[in-house]
């Protein structure tokens, strides 16, 4: 478990996190609650803050051009014709040639 050292008050620590690889503020959920304002700021001008429920689950909320950063135009839709134009299977040569077999006899 990283350590969390206090830091601009009750609720409010550092954190280093594997994931984001970056020191980031934590609070918990009742801080964060009673203090959104300040939160929703630092996660513009500081960085990802780490909103916990009980220490355990946790969020973290980052400013839209950190998530568009992070997810870029990968959530936007594509054309069908774009789609296939970034595909990886783009010039493996596929035998589509349809098969001249007419079938098998059935009997109804």
């Amino acid at each position: 478990m990283p350590k969390t050292s206090k830091k601009h008050g009750q609720g409010v620590g550092v954190r280093k996190t594997r994931s984001l690889k970056l020191a980031e503020p934590s609070w918990q959920i009742q801080t964060a609650k009673a203090r959104f304002s300040e939160v929703f700021r630092r996660a513009r001008t500081e960085g990802p803050q780490l909103i916990r429920r009980q220490g355990k689950e946790g969020v973290v909320m980052i400013s839209d051009e950190r998530y568009e950063e992070l997810v870029g135009k990968s959530h936007q839709p594509k054309s069908i014709v774009q789609f296939f134009r970034e595909s990886p299977l783009v010039g493996v040569d596929l035998n589509l040639e349809r098969e001249k077999d007419e079938g098998r006899e059935i009997e109804l």
